[in-house]
Formats: structure tokens, sequence, C-alpha cells
């Protein structure tokens, strides 16, 4: 089941915190444009407010919150409702898919993979951003998420673990990056991406869909 509630209450908050952090903000913003490919249609699965699909030129998504629908659609995407796992698209014809923060919010995240394979053209392209459960920050967020607006229902996954369950639905990796190093109350400029992964509380995956 959807885990909107939280999202739909509070949209304010969600949107302040780009604006409180707007460093860390723009540090995974120019991270996931290092890898999102920059021909053909891309959707952002879980598109939120579009706070991300908007810098990234990104035009399509889906989204299960109607208080987010709105916020993208004011920022001019076309966002429907929908969820990753059973995705509004027919098979093959999406070139690339994003998503940003969503997988620790979907339920199924084996079969929302699944999906995405499937409404992806062949050679399309998948780009996955994440806080790193391993990380500073996704070890601070388990340990607070009952004091968490939104994360109190998330699952949060490691970087392995995400490759182990990409490679198992059919795709191949071909980059990943990280960014966001040390604690977000300390980080007062915009920091470079490096490639793997390990350091960054947050990465980007990047992988492909061949055959």
């Amino acid at each position: 089941m959807p885990k909107t509630a939280p999202f739909d209450k509070h949209l304010k908050e969600y949107e302040q915190w780009f604006v409180d952090h707007y460093p860390v903000f723009q540090s995974e913003l120019e991270a996931i444009r290092q890898v999102l490919p920059s021909g053909g249609e891309c959707v952002e699965i879980g598109v939120g407010s579009a706070i991300f699909a908007t810098p990234l030129g990104v035009k399509r998504g889906i989204e299960p919150s109607a208080a987010m629908r709105e916020k993208a659609k004011e920022r001019g995407v076309d966002v429907i409702d929908g969820i990753a796992e059973d995705l509004p698209f027919p098979g093959e014809s999406i070139d690339s898919a994003l998503m940003v923060t969503t997988v620790c919010f979907v339920d199924d995240v084996i079969q929302a993979f699944r999906e995405v394979h499937r409404v992806l053209k062949p050679e399309g392209s998948f780009v996955i951003g994440f806080v790193d459960k391993n990380s500073l920050l996704g070890q601070w967020y388990l340990q607070n998420k009952a004091k968490s607006l939104f994360y109190q229902d998330a699952t949060f996954y490691s970087t392995a673990e995400l490759l182990t369950y990409l490679k198992e639905t059919g795709f191949v990796v071909e980059l990943v990056r990280q960014t966001v190093f040390g604690r977000l109350d300390e980080i007062n400029e915009v920091q470079l991406s490096l490639p793997g992964y390990g350091e960054g509380c947050f990465v980007v995956i990047k992988a492909g869909k061949r055959g």
C-alpha cells in the first residue's frame, strides 16, 4: 500500500527541507545529472513535488500522493497517479526511468524493478538516487525513524543490496557515483560526486536494460 499520508499532510515541511539543506540538494542534483541520459523521454517514478524533476528537465512522472501530484503539476510536470510496482505504461515505451529517494518507500522493490525493466525500451536506462543504509546519514535516519515525519515506514537499503536486486531483475549496472560526504549540518557548499560507494551518504546508480 502506498505510503502517501506523510506527504499529503506535510508538503510544506518536505519542500522546506530542500531550502534548509540547499548545498546537499544541489550536490544530489549534480550527481544525478552526471549519469542521467540526455536524450529521449525520461519518466520519474515517485516524482513527488517534482523538486528533482524540474531542474533535471524531466517532464513526466508518476506519484501516488495527491498533494505531491498537484505541486508537480504546478511545476509543469505531466504527472499521473500510480505506483512503482504497477507502472501505467506499455512495455518498451520509455527511454529512461528515474527514481530519487523513492526506493525506501516502495512496498516490493523486486516487483518495482521488474516493472521498470518491462516499460523501458531496449537499451533503456534506469537511474536510482538514494540514501545508503550503511552511510552516516542512513544510520541516523534508521536510529531516528520513530521521530521522523516521512521515514517512519521507510525501508532503507544498502548499495550492495540494490545492486543485487538490479542484477536479479535483468539490469546491467553501468555506473555508481556517491556524494554528500559528512554531516548534513556541516555541509555548506556543493560537493562533487565521486565514483563508487561506501563514503558518500547519497548514491546514484545507472543501470541498463540489456536483453
